[in-house]
């Protein structure tokens, strides 16, 4: 804890939304439950909008302000506060500087930020880079974890060289336009086209013929030039937490189900954006149906995967259940903080609150302050 903190007596928190990505309305969804949640006796917040074209403002949104509404998604305006910016120069570390009116007057110093960026320059270790170098402690994963787990690519190839199950996949560069026949031929159908580097399933489509792929892909690309096409993997789909304490250890969460089967009359329906936070098509079972030693199987990968790509602070993994065991989908490094997201509520059946994941998430940031992780 800084000097400064220990004067006012309280942490001082930025939380940091919004930003450049697709997933921007999301962003500003967590943030407002995580302005909600965090403990004013212990935490001062500082709120940081950063609007789709990337002007940082500082705001004094309220949590209502910050929700889903009539279908409506929130947004962060030029006009929603005051023009800031964070100086990448330690010596200033913790402050937000005025960039119009008072140009320079330091508008607010913080002790640590909470970036709660989902997706394309926030989540992929663009922000992370920036309060490395500023010197600002942040909750989450560093630069390199946040960039690996934000490239589907690339974590696949860091979970395999750890000799974890994961689907079978092709990429697609800016540059490739068609998926080989022998790639088909092994992949199969359905097949699932996403950007590499998004999520809250934006820009996904499922695909079970392959004339679809050309308008799959092109759907796909709207929000990354990288594309990668997963074969469809049988099973149940299953979550899990990891949360590192501010006294290095790493736990899992209780495991949590997604069932989407079936869901809004269609069978071939999967966990879209609008299954996730439109239209309650999902069923989420939390603790999940599953036999103890599958739940501690799911445990012990999870932690392993998080390890796997260097992570820190906290990542939702992703799994399938399937016949012949777990398989590995994805790690989310800023996994969603609404109000049915799956993060908080495995941790919940887990035994620790929403309020008391935040603080800890928080110490664990001050606990390893600046510097190479």
């Amino acid at each position: 804890m800084t000097s400064s903190t220990a004067s006012r007596g309280r942490v001082r928190v930025a939380v940091v939304y919004g930003g450049r990505s697709s997933e921007h309305a999301i962003s500003c969804v967590s943030a407002g439950s995580i302005l909600r949640n965090l403990d004013p006796e212990r935490f001062e917040v500082v709120a940081v909008g950063i609007t789709p074209d990337g002007s940082w403002v500082l705001t004094d949104a309220r949590p209502e302000s910050l929700a889903i509404a009539d279908g409506r998604l929130p947004e962060v305006s030029g006009e929603s506060g005051t023009a800031l910016a964070l100086p990448a120069d330690p010596q200033r570390s913790g402050h937000l500087v005025a960039l119009e009116h008072g140009a320079g007057e330091v508008l607010a110093s913080v002790d640590v930020v909470f970036p709660v960026l989902h997706g394309p320059y926030g989540e992929d270790g663009t922000i992370q880079g920036l309060l490395e170098l500023a010197g600002v402690p942040y909750v989450g994963a560093g630069v390199l974890a946040s960039a690996a787990g934000m490239d589907k690519e690339f974590t696949k190839k860091l979970l395999a060289a750890e000799g974890l199950p994961i689907g079978d996949h092709v990429v697609l560069r800016p540059r490739d336009t068609t998926v080989e026949l022998e790639d088909r031929e092994r992949l199969g159908l359905p097949v699932f086209v996403k950007p590499a580097r998004g999520g809250s399933s934006i820009g996904v489509s499922r695909v079970s013929n392959w004339d679809e792929l050309p308008a799959a892909v092109a759907y796909a690309r709207q929000h990354d030039p990288k594309v990668i096409i997963e074969a469809a993997v049988p099973g149940r789909e299953l979550e899990c937490g990891v949360l590192e304490f501010p006294d290095g250890r790493i736990e899992a969460s209780t495991v949590g189900e997604i069932r989407v089967a079936g869901v809004r009359g269609r069978e071939d329906a999967f966990y879209d954006f609008a299954t996730k936070y439109l239209d309650d098509g999902a069923e989420l079972d939390v603790p999940a149906k599953v036999a103890d030693d599958v739940a501690d199987e799911i445990r012990q990968l999870a932690i392993r995967a998080f390890e796997a790509i260097d992570c820190q602070g906290l990542a939702r993994v992703d799994f399938f259940l399937t016949d012949d065991g777990p398989v590995l989908n994805e790690i989310n490094t800023m996994p969603g903080f609404t109000t049915i997201s799956m993060y908080p509520r495995m941790w919940a059946a887990s035994g620790i609150d929403y309020p008391t994941l935040l603080a800890a998430m928080v110490d664990t940031a001050l606990a390893r302050g600046t510097g190479l992780r």
